[in-house]
């Protein structure tokens, strides 16, 4: 009878969408050691049709998978450095008066591109950030009054210094609440960092990019997100995700809880993790996997509780165990 259930409900072919995450994961542990967890939310929030904030200290491969990622796909990339003197025209372009036809010409600027790496995104000023706002919320930039709309996919993966760190600016709700994930990347274990300096010390100078070849291109990839977004998801499932946001914004420990971008962020990645399962309904761990990315960033703690030591994720943990798990 199981298997008459699992049969009828297996309508969705997903077994080239896994094919093609195995082949993207396969590829980068070629150069990248002990991130598949990093590895794996990247590839959700690209089905997911999201953007990605990276934060960890310097130096533990945030750019270099982020940069490799891109690579993996058949795809225009482009990365920008943000720092405290960046304007907002030179990230999306500006306009240049072209003598040879006596008007202006707008010169696109790196947003243009599929992939877009931002890196150190904490560094630049307020109203650089905000050039960012309709960039990733509407896929598209509006310059001197015309609207340019960008190609798909778009996506952009901006990594972040924890904002203790010198120089950093803390970034504002409204435009975290455009990042999909927030992943924390923390550094590496005693046996995978032996692994990474084993693997650099083989290479023999050889860059990391070279080692990489493009495994998905964007025609295939629009064709897997539209097969995530049919991937079933039962009633009960919708009102375990929306009891969970719910308790984010009346708990004790919580200042500011998460929005209902927040729930539609949970409801899209947890079908993207059942696609790269090979399965075409969500489950309750579906769900669980998306929580502390998705909240991470969009729920602020108590002073009190911050100043005690307690983090997001503790309380992403608490409001999980207090909820009943459908059956």
């Amino acid at each position: 009878m199981e298997n008459e259930n699992l049969d009828f409900n297996n309508r969705i072919s997903l077994t080239e969408l896994k094919q093609a995450v195995d082949n993207i994961k396969a590829e980068l542990s070629k150069v990248i050691i002990g991130q598949d967890n990093f590895i794996e939310l990247l590839i959700v929030a690209l089905l997911a049709d999201g953007h990605v904030l990276i934060e960890g200290v310097p130096g533990i491969a945030k750019t270099v998978t982020a940069k490799l990622f891109a690579k993996s796909l058949k795809t225009q990339f482009s990365r920008i450095q943000f720092t405290p003197d960046l304007m907002p025209s030179d990230v999306l372009g500006t306009s240049i008066f072209n003598t040879k036809i006596s008007d202006f010409e707008f010169k696109q600027g790196p947003i243009f591109s599929n992939i877009v790496l931002i890196d150190e995104i904490n560094r630049a000023p307020a109203k650089t950030q905000a050039a960012l706002f309709e960039t990733m919320e509407e896929r598209q930039a509006t310059i001197d009054g015309n609207t340019y709309k960008f190609k798909s996919p778009f996506m952009v993966l901006a990594t972040q210094n924890p904002i203790e760190q010198e120089g950093t600016y803390a970034l504002p709700e409204a435009q975290l609440d455009r990042f999909i994930f927030k992943i924390k990347v923390d550094y590496p274990s005693l046996e995978e960092e032996i692994k990474i300096i084993e693997s650099h010390h083989n290479r023999k100078g050889e860059k990391p990019q070279t080692v990489i070849s493009p495994v998905l291109d964007a025609e295939k990839l629009a064709d897997f997100k539209t097969k995530t977004q049919e991937i079933i998801v039962e009633g009960k499932i919708i009102n375990y995700i929306a009891e969970i946001v719910q308790k984010t914004r009346n708990h004790p420990h919580l200042y500011l809880g998460g929005s209902p971008r927040a729930s539609l962020a949970i409801l899209n990645t947890s079908k993207a993790f059942a696609a790269i399962n090979g399965r075409d309904f969500v489950t309750p761990e579906d769900v669980k996997k998306s929580l502390t990315p998705v909240l991470n960033h969009r729920i602020i703690l108590t002073p009190e509780r911050e100043m005690e030591g307690m983090t997001t994720e503790n309380v992403v943990e608490m409001i999980v165990q207090s909820v009943e798990i459908p059956r």
